[in-house]
């Protein structure tokens, strides 16, 4: 009779899989915008890694049990659980020993208790989280098969030896009335300091095998690709939202060559909505029997969503007009002088008087020109690792022997241009 949340639960269904969705959208829809951390999108890291019990057993069994446990943990606890990668980094062209070693995350000792940890990750909502699932980023460990950097653990974040330094947040810094988002959805990142910090045995996932941090980097978004996706298709609501009212309410959305430019933000949209309800239909069985997504449509939806924000938000910025950056503030139209000819020259008809389209434009003007609406653009350009990563994600999950095939077949081609296929025949 116990309840847990859907975001949490193991997925083992299609149907599994349409409830998060579904949640997920109904916390948007109730909040009316969208937050990065809402206990979907870090966990499914986690399960990456329950996934690879096999593959960790084999380079190291003793922490197996520590996965389990902790997954466990957070679904029935439900903690606020965030995800730690980002090391300074400091200069990438040496290795981390020909510098100063804590540019990146590293174990300093061994104890009884645990180990000893000293470096430092950039994290979103860590200040106000209980623990974050701290993992190393390299990718590329050269023929080292043990280092000191090749570190996963849970990270409580009250204990002893954590410091933090939040950047600068967005909310209060102008009224909410001229920027409606910043002042509701900014979700504040730290650099997060581990100053030798005592991460308990039954905390640590895996420790100094390189070849178990080359396995959770590439497993890693896996699952958590999804939730990070379908943030991006409730921006592109936004988005034609914010653009659409505004043409609407002149009459410009008869024109022709401004349903073009709706129809490319719909293309996109739908294109987003497309590969997540795919990557579902056709979902995959995971090693551990867990249902995770086709990879191959959410990782290449994961690339459609990305690279194509910029330019998508440019299409709405055009549609929006110019008024996004001229238009006086919520003072100027509330003032006793200035109000009355801000009201006659905002207002257009009957159904849009001028506190609407103020209202409206102070949000797409939030939506795509404020320090938020860059923040955001950023932050989803590198949130789950930069753009080459992106592709090389599809790289190493797309059906390339599908292709290969048909080509063999259609231009009769011998058995000797695919010497796997010849041996596998043989």
């Amino acid at each position: 009779g116990e309840q847990y949340s859907i975001g949490l639960k193991l997925p083992y269904s299609q149907n599994d899989w349409s409830e998060k969705r579904a949640s997920t959208d109904a916390i948007f829809d109730e909040i009316g915008g969208v937050v990065t951390r809402v206990g979907d999108e870090t966990v499914g890291e986690m399960w990456s890694l329950y996934d690879g019990q096999d593959v960790l057993n084999q380079v190291d069994p003793q922490f197996s049990k520590n996965i389990k446990n902790h997954i466990h943990k957070v679904i029935d606890q439900d903690p606020f659980h965030v995800s730690a990668n980002t090391d300074p980094k400091g200069d990438r062209s040496k290795a981390p020993q020909d510098q100063d070693p804590d540019m990146l995350l590293h174990v300093v000792k061994e104890t009884d208790e645990g180990i000893v940890v000293r470096g430092a990750k950039f994290e979103t909502a860590a200040a106000y989280a209980n623990q974050a699932f701290t993992k190393p980023t390299i990718a590329n460990w050269g023929n080292e098969a043990y280092s000191d950097y090749a570190v996963g653990f849970i990270c409580d974040l009250g204990s002893p030896g954590i410091r933090m330094i939040c950047r600068t947040g967005f909310a209060g810094r102008a009224p909410k009335e001229d920027y409606p988002l910043s002042n509701r959805f900014d979700e504040i990142d730290s650099l997060v300091i581990f100053d030798n910090v005592l991460i308990p045995w039954e905390n640590v996932l895996f420790y100094r095998h390189t070849k178990a941090a080359v396995f959770i980097r590439a497993t890693l978004h896996r699952y958590s690709a999804f939730a990070f996706v379908q943030r991006i298709l409730k921006y592109a609501d936004m988005m034609i939202g914010a653009a659409l009212f505004n043409v609407r309410q002149t009459g410009l959305d008869k024109q022709q060559a401004v349903q073009e430019k709706l129809s490319q933000l719909a293309v996109y949209r739908e294109g987003i909505n497309a590969h997540l309800t795919a990557a579902i239909a056709m979902a995959e069985k995971s090693p551990n029997d867990l249902l995770m997504p086709n990879q191959s449509l959410l990782l290449t939806g994961r690339v459609h969503a990305c690279s194509n924000l910029p330019a998508m938000m440019h299409i709405a910025r055009e549609l929006c007009g110019g008024q996004i950056c001229v238009t006086p503030d919520f003072a100027c139209f509330s003032d006793q002088e200035s109000g009355p000819w801000l009201d006659k020259f905002y207002s257009i008809n009957d159904d849009w008087v001028a506190e609407d389209r103020r209202k409206l434009l102070a949000y797409a003007r939030d939506l795509l020109n404020s320090d938020y609406a860059g923040h955001r653009l950023t932050f989803q350009l590198f949130a789950q690792s930069p753009p080459f990563a992106h592709l090389g994600a599809v790289y190493r999950n797309f059906d390339w022997d599908n292709a290969l095939d048909f080509v063999q077949h259609s231009a009769n081609l011998s058995d000797r241009v695919k010497p796997e296929k010849k041996k596998a025949t043989a």
